[in-house]
């Protein structure tokens, strides 16, 4: 055998090592869909946008198969951009379900950001096109629903659903924030996402805020 044909086997074999690992990480995350897969169908959840001072706030819900093979979820933060618009797709299509909800940022302001997360997940679990039997929630439980819950503490980074419903929130969000940043230039919104940058906060007390700004939240730089 040839150096170059040694190389590209050791190259196949640490692949397949990989590989190996990344499938036996996928199911330490089945652990909470298995324990409660008796119920019917179980639903993860899971919101993005609580702290900006900008955008709304958006809630996603993903019902998976029981035999899902969908390899690298995990929280949404944890991945890079790129990853998770490839995963966007990936739940898209294979999921059994998915919703998205959203609150305003007028919302926000009106009930205060978690009761306007409770609405944009109650938003996300009626726009499901099947009805769950069980949710799990990243560690809230969700007031006005019907359904069992299980709240989980960083469930994102601990349940399959829940890291799916994570990243479909997510890209939603951040497209919507990269429309926002052409409609509203000179705020950063494609590259800030709505956050509170240095740049985003000088950019607010030098423009002024927007609509899509979150008065309560700013209050503090106007």
């Amino acid at each position: 055998m040839t150096k170059a044909e040694e190389k590209a086997l050791e190259r196949a074999r640490k692949a397949e090592e990989k590989l190996a690992k990344e499938r036996e990480r996928i199911e330490g995350l089945k652990v909470y869909e298995k324990e409660y897969e008796a119920f019917g169908y179980v639903c993860g959840i899971d919101e993005v946008g609580r702290g900006p001072l900008a955008g709304p706030v958006v809630a996603g819900a993903v019902i998976l198969p029981k035999d899902c093979d969908i390899l690298y979820i995990n929280d949404s933060k944890k991945l890079s951009e790129k990853k998770r618009e490839e995963l966007y797709d990936i739940i898209m299509e294979k999921a059994v379900a998915t919703g998205i909800g959203y609150n305003s940022p007028a919302r926000i302001d009106e009930i205060n950001i978690l009761q306007a997360t409770y609405e944009a997940m109650r938003e996300a679990i009626n726009n499901l096109s099947v009805k769950p039997d069980i949710l799990l929630n990243d560690a809230v439980t969700i007031p006005q629903v019907d359904i069992k819950q299980v709240p989980i503490i960083k469930g994102d980074a601990k349940s399959i659903s829940i890291g799916a419903a994570s990243i479909i929130a997510k890209v939603t969000r951040d497209r919507l924030m990269v429309q926002y940043d052409e409609v509203f230039p000179g705020y950063g919104f494609a590259s800030n996402k709505g956050y509170g940058s240095a740049a985003h906060i000088a950019a607010i007390k030098e423009l002024g805020p927007t609509p899509i700004h979150r008065q309560s939240f700013i209050k503090n730089f106007i």
